[in-house]
């Protein structure tokens, strides 16, 4: 599925993480990324970033997980599944995503901590130069009380 300009979903907005912030999200916070790929890496936003070459979009989020793993394992976070996607089983026969990777965190304010840390921050052109189009989805544990 080709997502235009107005349907692509690359970094939260205000709202968005406002409303995360509201939920009150009490314990560990699991992060599902699904995530769907440029075929060629668009570094127009941050050239600092750019390779001498034109990589692709999943090469230039493997740049961006290298980036990240420091601040994210320095925050307390772990990278629990990084999967090729695919279409889906279940699901719209026109939609796929190459990539779902789930992320923990300790809790919503270890989350906010990593995400709003400067030097990871930095690094983040290489996410949205790698990116058409991604999802995020907050994921609190259910007790089950097994």
């Amino acid at each position: 599925m080709q997502a235009d300009s107005s349907s692509r979903y690359l970094e939260p907005t205000q709202a968005s993480g406002r409303a995360f912030v509201m939920r009150g999200v009490q314990g560990p916070v699991v992060m599902l990324n699904l995530l769907r790929f440029r075929k060629t890496a668009d570094y127009s936003l941050s050239p600092e970033l750019s390779p001498d070459v034109p990589i692709s979009g999943a090469a230039a989020f493997y740049r961006y997980i290298e980036h990240t793993l420091p601040y994210l394992y320095e925050s307390g976070g772990e990278v629990m599944f990084l999967g090729e996607g695919g279409s889906f089983l279940i699901g719209p026969a026109n939609e796929r995503w190459d990539m779902a990777m789930l992320v923990r965190q300790h809790s919503a304010g270890s989350f906010l901590a990593f995400a709003s840390h400067e030097a990871y921050l930095a690094g983040m052109g290489h996410r949205i130069a790698a990116l058409e189009d991604s999802r995020l989805l907050p994921l609190s544990e259910i007790d089950m009380g097994v």
